[in-house]
């Protein structure tokens, strides 16, 4: 392909663009990247760690929500959250791992179901709520991190009213690691994921021995349960109905299949088929479901047996904290400290796993479909952007933990639900009646609570729209102001291509660009005499080149070149794009390198308005063909001299 000499890139810029997303392997490079050393993968358990930092963190304050939306029933409803957990969620990510190894998650396998524009603006929805779902991760727990910071009794009355103060440090801290670089921070996502689950075994233990000794706790609990639900199969009842708002329960899945790039798996695996990396992402997937579970139904139940039922509530001491509340009470301030920090920094890093999902799906999606910049591909440019939409949504919040779960859960469901959408499909097609029908009701399930999410949380959906309108926008400024972009990876010419090239590389070259109708000999000769007429030129010494326009929506692809010989006299070449212009300045620059010699090409002018013939071209890949040609060759190739002759008459 074509390239043209840049001036050397600043140090800053250099360093701003140097390798890609660490989760991103396999996408193409952004301009004057250093090239990044593949990176072997890490075990599935230590990789268990950088995704857990999301799902485990979350018993910082998932305890303390089912309470305030369960009561007393909050044990059963937490039963009812891991039943969906295992029995639904956990089938359903494990197909997606084995559906999109490479970290794309349920979105690639839903992109394969729509094409043209319609495919790209549901994915830019899809994307939309897994921004809302990552960004409202990094900055509701650090949110929640500074909450525990400010709560605690010995800096309470030092850091009173600087939560928001707090947090913002988080989340730009968050993002100066990734500046520094991410894969070594899997280690300490190791050492805090152990050292935090070990502090919440000791609360745990404590807390069961306190319940057993004080047998009346459990006979209390149970009278004021009947009391007020009169049966189990009316506490079940309630406990599904309050079970959308337990939703953050759910979270990590996502970002456990968008870690699988980092999964180390078998010596043999290609990118192609990578098994043992599928088979590990399994084994995390389930390690860190079975982990929570077990941790979800033990905390609940002390929670609630153990905490006044005021202490829950806005104010309260347990309120978004309700595990540190018992590591205070029952293990005293030293303890409960050191449970402090820890949850502090779990939390804090909890946003790393939402901000590496972040870093996998955006470059492997924008850029493609040419609605980013080239500098989306890298890391660092990526990192300041997603922290300053950090600031802006804690500002907007006010770095309040309760007013950010309606939008997390929103973006959470949604994608959980594509997910299941996406497996039952997969597993129709692959005509498995039994996973079909089993996908086919976690589906129904996920979407009942996703729109009774909704219903009782309309802000959530409300930030996520915000969201896709950004992307939306944001991308279709990028796409038109990439338009006139030479966006061929490469071009490969078949035997007869090269060798009407060749011919024609000892004379002058000339091409005439055609619009395919008939194909028969009269449209051929009909236009060599238009040709010659209206640029006053003699002979018949010219190749047609015909371009047919597949998907206007795509915006990077490779170019194949077919020749052939119509009519017994005709040279013809013919292309696949998605785009006429791009593929015709393609072909010019491919042909001007490979022979040295400088092609002509003659258009014919549109008829109609400009301004709707580029409406035509932005949208469907055709339209003005001529003035576009020679404008992305303008942009292609900045020396007059060296740049192909385009024609219009």
């Amino acid at each position: 392909m074509a390239t043209t000499e840049h001036p050397p890139p600043s140090r800053l810029r250099a360093w701003m663009l140097e390798g890609l997303a660490d989760m991103g392997k396999g996408i193409q490079q952004a301009p004057h990247a250093q090239p990044e050393p593949a990176h072997k993968g890490q075990r599935w358990y230590r990789v268990m760690c950088l995704t857990g930092v999301d799902y485990f963190s979350t018993l910082g304050y998932q305890p303390g929500i089912a309470a305030l939306a369960a009561g007393l029933l909050s044990p059963v409803a937490t039963i009812v959250l891991v039943i969906v957990t295992l029995a639904g969620a956990l089938p359903v990510y494990r197909r997606v791992a084995e559906e999109s190894p490479r970290g794309e998650g349920s979105i690639a396998m839903l992109e394969r179901l729509l094409s043209f524009w319609k495919g790209k603006l549901f994915v830019l929805t899809l994307l939309g709520f897994a921004a809302t779902d990552f960004l409202i991760t990094i900055t509701l727990s650090a949110a929640d991190a500074s909450t525990h910071l400010v709560e605690n009794p010995h800096l309470t009355s030092t850091l009173h009213d600087q939560q928001m103060l707090i947090t913002l440090i988080l989340v730009a801290l968050l993002g100066a690691v990734f500046l520094k670089g991410f894969l070594e921070a899997i280690g300490v996502a190791v050492a805090l994921v152990v050292v935090y689950l070990g502090l919440n075994v000791v609360v745990v233990a404590v807390g069961m021995y306190h319940v057993i000794t004080a047998g009346h706790l459990v006979t209390d609990w149970t009278s004021a349960l009947t009391t007020e639900h009169g049966n189990i199969f009316a506490m079940i009842g309630v406990s599904l109905l309050v079970f959308p708002k337990l939703a953050l329960g759910l979270s990590g899945f996502e970002t456990g299949v968008a870690v699988m790039p980092h999964v180390q798996g078998d010596p043999g695996d290609t990118e192609e088929n990578p098994q043992g990396r599928i088979r590990d992402t399994k084994k995390l997937l389930t390690a860190a479901a079975l982990i929570m579970s077990v941790f979800l139904i033990a905390t609940s139940f002390i929670t609630t047996v153990l905490i006044p039922e005021k202490e829950f509530k806005s104010g309260g001491q347990a309120n978004g904290r309700a595990l540190a509340y018992l590591s205070h009470e029952y293990l005293g301030n030293a303890f409960g400290t050191v449970y402090d920090i820890s949850t502090i920094a779990i939390l804090w890093f909890a946003g790393a796993s939402a901000m590496a999902g972040l870093l996998n799906l955006m470059p492997r999606y924008l850029p493609r479909y040419g609605m980013a910049p080239h500098w989306a591909r890298a890391v660092r440019p990526m990192v300041i952007v997603f922290t300053l939409i950090g600031f802006l949504v804690t500002w907007i919040f006010n770095a309040d933990v309760d007013a950010q779960g309606g939008a997390y859960a929103t973006g959470v469901l949604v994608l959980m639900s594509s997910a299941a959408i996406a497996v039952t499909i997969a597993a129709r097609r692959a005509q498995q009646r039994g996973w079909t029908i089993g996908f086919g009701v976690v589906s129904a399930v996920l979407l009942y609570v996703t729109v009774a999410n909704v219903i009782e949380r309309p802000d959530g959906v409300k930030i996520g729209a915000c969201f896709i309108a950004g992307i939306i926008l944001v991308s279709l400024l990028s796409r038109l102001a990439r338009a006139f972009e030479l966006r061929v990876t490469s071009v490969t010419l078949d035997d007869m291509a090269e060798r009407f090239i060749r011919d024609m590389a000892s004379r002058k070259i000339r091409f005439i660009a055609n619009e395919p109708d008939q194909r028969d000999k009269a449209e051929y000769r009909d236009k060599i005499e238009q040709i010659r007429n209206d640029n006053d030129i003699p002979g018949e010494d010219f190749v047609f080149v015909e371009v047919t326009v597949v998907d206007p929506s795509e915006f990077e692809a490779s170019l194949t070149v077919r020749g052939e010989v119509l009519h017994g006299r005709y040279r013809v070449l013919t292309l696949e794009s998605s785009s006429i212009p791009n593929a015709l300045a393609a072909l010019l620059l491919h042909v001007r390198d490979t022979t040295g010699c400088t092609p002509h090409i003659y258009f014919e002018w549109t008829e109609g308005n400009p301004f709707a013939n580029f409406l035509r071209f932005f949208l469907f890949g055709q339209g003005e063909v001529a003035p576009v040609t020679r404008e992305v060759l303008r942009e292609a190739e900045p020396d007059r001299v060296r740049r192909p002759r385009v024609h219009t008459g």
